[in-house]
């Protein structure tokens, strides 16, 4: 007989959310759904009942996936089906993994399993602030030996509230977007970002995650009390030999002092703990078996992590002889790479970012997509970590989800500064990590805006990053505060935190907490010291790149902007594009046209200064209202009797009569004007019932001297008409001849041009 589902509600922000087990995937150790509105997600929890053989660490698997069905949508790839994750369905398994890994025991080494996976999307719920929350749950309600609940939550300040979990809408107008995670006691984790937020913004944001936070543990333990789980499995521990481990303590610690405090670089200090190794293993003797040499190794790596720990707590001093807050030396360069649009080398310590910056056209903008949205992005970077960058070999596999992590941190940080959408380049960054002893991805925020600043994209401040630690002992409360971490220092530490910003507050936050414990003043005490070293890099990267570039340099693609009328977008694209095509050929450009409300804009791209401003006469010309009186650039195209017809904007011709060429008077237009001449004319008048134009050039030339104006006939001297029509021929007198007399001609003859009737043949329709 089928059991019956369990479930329980709670509200949060209004909205109801419901957690369920029992229901679906019931051969899973835990399975739930969580359901907020039409947003479902399933998550299971599966560990193996034995480690494997000789297994030394915990080999957790979080995947976070999206259905695209969840949507009703069909994915664009060729094979019509998911792939591989996403980067934005690997930065929300990172959230979920980085939150939960600590609260296994720590001699628990059975593989452990967690999906998440979005069954049912709705556009309104943001899903990755209830991915934690569901992994969190199907843990709950299975026996795998977990320490606490947890759970995760989005803060997001919103016209000056603080808003918990809202809606995807209303994220768009947050100047603050973090996600923590806590358990009931303790804060484990933070990554967000922040339009220059306040220090004491950050802290008021964790404060509120934490209680609603709590709100989602309470359901959690009710779910699990009604399913009647009383306990956790037991697992197979390591194997214990006290007696070894007094013989590693007392052959290597202090040699472990020795080394810890020796100030050496690197290398050499790896170099110095190694050897120490093997002779801790040579010590042992031949007849030590190969389970006796590991379990030594791991005691002298225990023994390592406390020397140096109680190094730092004890002498207030460092691995590389820096006091707590001190940053290593730096330096920098801008325009190091001839070809690239933009370039910074920034190096501090044993830590160095090349990074480059290309400028491109929105057709190379970046698709985003995810089960309910898909997006373009115009702001672009690239994180990569080569194995030369730690002195190691290991294939080339592609980026790792650390690499797309490291660098969605960078750009997030640098977007709160870059020019908004209607910035027409797209812009991408690359940084390639060329040596890395300690936060490569804060050395590529501050190579980064170097950069940026570099290739002239109008970045207002500068924005640099740091990586702080944090190391405590319970025993006695000490802790200290790290700024500017080492390798080593973030792998013994209780806390890494890195922060991004520029000189007036925060842009970037990545946080993840290893202790129990951590109150808001040692919170507080670490932000105000991450602070001051920012500001001490800022203080050196505007000395060597005070402002952006103020243009692009002379091989970026050039690029401007025009809005045009909304009605003018089919006259510029043409019929089936014919017209925006000629352009491009023509010129050698790149034009796009986007529809924005009731105007068109269009961006134009060039790699030379003259195609740019070819193109750009070209589109206004289509999209001009010739006005009477304006003064154009015009070209001959065709000569007739009485003139020349000429184009002076694209597809708009006028006459320039015989008469409006110059001021003296022509009797032939033979060899005053060619096809394909340039000229200028004014456009003197516009026909209201055919529409033609009517140009003049003789009105942009001075007057003669001694020119006088034929005077018009006054009107009471002009015979009168008669029938209102002709007006009345004087009567002549008997005898009278006329004063003219038409010269008779036979039938068929043509008449003659009588002298001066030049240029006055009828002009055609």
């Amino acid at each position: 007989m089928l059991s019956q589902p369990i479930s329980v509600s709670f509200n949060l922000n209004g909205q109801e959310v419901t957690i369920e087990t029992g229901k679906l995937a019931r051969q899973a150790d835990g399975a739930v759904t969580v359901r907020q509105g039409n947003c479902i997600l399933l998550a299971t929890a599966v560990a193996n009942a034995e480690p494997k053989e000789g297994q030394s660490f915990f080999p957790l698997t979080v995947d976070y996936t999206e259905k695209f069905a969840s949507a009703g949508r069909i994915p664009g790839s060729f094979f019509k089906r998911e792939g591989r994750l996403s980067d934005y369905e690997v930065l929300i398994s990172r959230l979920i993994d980085r939150a939960l890994r600590p609260l296994f025991p720590e001699d628990y080494f059975c593989d452990v399993q967690v999906l998440v996976t979005l069954i049912s999307s709705d556009p309104e719920v943001m899903p990755d602030a209830l991915a934690c929350l569901a992994a969190s749950a199907a843990l709950a309600v299975s026996d795998i030996p977990i320490k606490e609940m947890l759970s995760e939550v989005r803060v997001a300040r919103i016209d000056g509230n603080m808003v918990v979990n809202p809606k995807r809408s209303e994220l768009a107008n947050a100047d603050m977007d973090f996600i923590i995670a806590a358990t009931e006691k303790n804060l484990m984790m933070v990554e967000g970002e922040s339009k220059e937020c306040q220090e004491e913004d950050l802290v008021k944001a964790l404060e509120i995650a934490h209680e609603a936070i709590r709100m989602q543990i309470k359901a959690q333990q009710e779910l699990r009390d009604k399913k009647g789980v009383t306990g956790k499995r037991d697992y197979k521990k390591p194997e214990l030999d006290e007696a070894l481990k007094n013989v590693v303590d007392s052959f290597a610690k202090d040699k472990l002092y020795t080394i810890a405090t020796s100030k050496s670089a690197k290398h050499d200090r790896s170099d110095a703990f190694k050897t120490l190794k093997e002779e801790l293993v040579a010590s042992l003797g031949e007849e030590a078996e190969d389970a006796q040499k590991k379990l030594a190794v791991k005691y002298l790596e225990d023994l390592q992590w406390e020397v140096v720990r109680n190094m730092i707590l004890d002498d207030r001093t460092r691995l590389d002889g820096r006091k707590l807050d001190e940053i290593r030396p730096l330096a920098m360069e801008t325009d190091v790479l001839p070809s690239p649009h933009g370039s910074a080398l920034f190096t501090r310590g044993e830590t160095q970012s090349l990074t480059t910056v290309t400028l491109g056209t929105p057709l190379d903008e970046l698709l985003v997509e995810s089960a309910a949205t898909s997006e373009y992005s115009k702001f672009i970077l690239h994180y990569n970590f080569p194995p030369f960058s730690t002195g190691e070999v290991k294939p080339m596999r592609g980026p790792g989800r650390r690499e797309v992590g490291h660098g969605n941190l960078a750009m997030r940080s640098l977007r709160q500064m870059a020019p908004g959408k209607d910035y027409a380049y797209t812009i991408r960054i690359v940084s390639d990590i060329l040596e890395s002893n300690g936060s490569s991805s804060m050395a590529t925020v501050c190579a980064g805006s170097l950069a940026l600043m570099d290739a002239g994209v109008p970045m207002p401040k500068h924005v640099s990053g740091i990586a702080m630690g944090l190391i405590t002992r319970g025993t006695d409360n000490k802790y200290a505060i790290l700024s500017d971490i080492l390798g080593d220092e973030d792998h013994l530490g209780d806390m890494d935190f890195k922060v991004t910003g520029t000189r007036d507050g925060i842009c970037g936050v990545q946080m993840d907490i290893k202790i129990d414990g951590l109150s808001m003043e040692v919170m507080r005490e670490a932000l105000n010291q991450a602070k001051a070293g920012r500001l001490h890099i800022l203080d050196a990267m505007y000395q060597c790149q005070p402002e952006a570039r103020p243009e692009v340099k002379p091989h970026t693609p050039r690029m401007e902007k025009l809005i045009i009328d909304k009605e003018f977008i089919g006259a510029v694209i043409g019929p089936q594009g014919k017209v925006i095509q000629e352009i491009q050929r023509e010129t050698g450009t790149t034009i796009n046209i986007e529809e924005v409300g009731a105007t068109g804009e269009v961006s134009i791209f060039a790699t030379e200064k003259e195609s740019l401003q070819k193109a750009i006469d070209w589109v206004r010309g289509l999209t001009a209202v010739p006005e009477v009186g304006s003064v154009y650039e015009g070209t001959v195209k065709s000569i007739k009797e009485f003139g020349a017809f000429v184009e002076f904007l694209p597809k708009k011709e006028g006459l320039l009569h015989i008469s409006e060429i110059s001021w003296k008077r022509l009797n032939t237009m033979e060899g005053v004007l060619n096809d394909g001449d340039k000229v200028k004319v004014k456009l003197i008048g516009i026909d209201q019932k055919t529409g033609k134009f009517k140009l003049s050039r003789k009105a942009l030339m001075p007057k003669p001297e001694g020119y006088v104006e034929r005077p018009e006939r006054p009107e009471g001297d002009r015979p009168q008409r008669r029938d209102g029509d002709r007006g009345e021929r004087p009567q002549r007198r008997e005898g009278e001849k006329p004063r003219f007399e038409k010269p008779r001609r036979e039938s068929g003859e043509q008449p003659q041009p009588q002298q001066g009737d030049e240029g006055m043949t009828q002009q055609p329709e």
